[in-house]
């Protein structure tokens, strides 16, 4: 390898200067001995002692997903290719375009190499059915769908076939917490595994009743109470909370309505079980806040109370032109 050789006490400024020409050669790393240091370049330099080094190749580090595939797919098919995907704990969720499935495998495999994750899998179908879950097909590392997702120094436990859990949905999850007051008593009507309750409880001094209908999610949320060190209280109930609230005896400070797509269908419950004053934090798929208001204004109004909203905001997109949409409401 054709190397610049200049003494040590030039060795910075020269790599800066080559570096700024476009002359180094960054595919191999500078060697150095006790009075010279060697720097490799593409071309022969004039007002330089140039020599013959054996120097040792960089370690090629992809930067992203897609450098990765280069080689296997077209610039085309990259392009097409969702290269972002959902990180669970030791679990790689991947969404490949059906013009890209005879290559799902070797997708697989270059996730599993850029990640350094135990097991990749990939969307077979969208979230469906009560219990909220989705077809996953392994393609790449270890069959074990089960981990352990840490987010806010919590531990939450899941199995990604069995239950439904958004890593991106972790800012808004520390947002609530930040918002609630110790001694609060909070309803989650759709917890899943418990990432609300359990960040939440592990920060703060809190009452918490967390209903699901999926049995699995229930059975994961008890596990995740005893992984965790909490400073409040976390209830569980497996049943339509519809149904499961009939027997609450006492109303709420804040209840938190993380179902995008049907929370508004149980609204009248929410207005039902919240105390004068309560906040409810609202949730839905819209391409605007106005729809979301005005449900919770209905709702409202239909039991005589009204609504102050304290904030909107969108949390995250979730097809073109559409949100997952937070409305937090004051219920007087």
């Amino acid at each position: 390898m054709k190397c610049v050789k200049v003494p040590l006490r030039q060795l910075n400024d020269t790599r800066i200067k080559l570096m700024e020409n476009d002359l180094m050669n960054m595919e191999y790393r500078i060697k150095a001995d006790t009075e010279f240091g060697y720097i490799p370049i593409n071309e022969d330099v004039n007002d330089y002692e140039i020599v013959d080094m054996e120097l040792e190749p960089m370690n090629k580090v992809p930067h992203n997903f897609a450098e990765l595939l280069e080689e296997e797919l077209t610039p085309d098919e990259i392009e097409n290719l969702r290269t972002s995907f959902d990180t669970i704990g030791d679990v790689v969720i991947l969404e490949i375009p059906e013009n890209l499935q005879d290559k799902k495998q070797i997708i697989g495999d270059a996730a599993l190499k850029f990640t350094k994750r135990r097991s990749i899998y990939m969307k077979k179908s969208a979230v469906k059915g009560t219990t909220r879950v989705r077809d996953l097909e392994f393609l790449s590392g270890v069959d074990d769908s089960v981990t352990i997702h840490k987010e806010h120094s919590a531990r939450l436990k899941l199995d990604v076939r069995e239950v439904y859990f958004s890593p991106r949905l972790a800012t808004e999850r520390k947002r609530v917490m930040q918002s609630v007051e110790n001694g609060e008593k909070i309803l989650d009507m759709f917890c899943g595994i418990g990432p609300f309750p359990i960040v939440i409880a592990r920060n703060k001094n809190v009452d918490i009743t967390a209903v699901d209908i999926n049995e699995s999610a229930i059975k994961y949320l008890d596990e995740n109470i005893k992984l965790n060190k909490l400073k409040g209280n976390i209830k569980t109930y497996c049943g339509d909370v519809r149904q499961v609230s009939a027997g609450f005896n006492m109303k709420f400070d804040r209840i938190i309505m993380n179902l995008p797509g049907l929370a508004y269908t149980f609204l009248d419950v929410a207005i039902d079980l919240i105390e004068d004053g309560g906040i409810i934090n609202y949730y839905e798929f819209s391409d605007s806040y106005e729809q979301g208001i005005k449900r919770l204004n209905d709702a409202a109004s239909a039991v005589g109370k009204e609504v102050e909203i304290i904030n909107c905001r969108k949390v995250k997109s979730t097809s073109p032109g559409e949100w997952h949409v937070a409305i937090d409401g004051k219920i007087n």
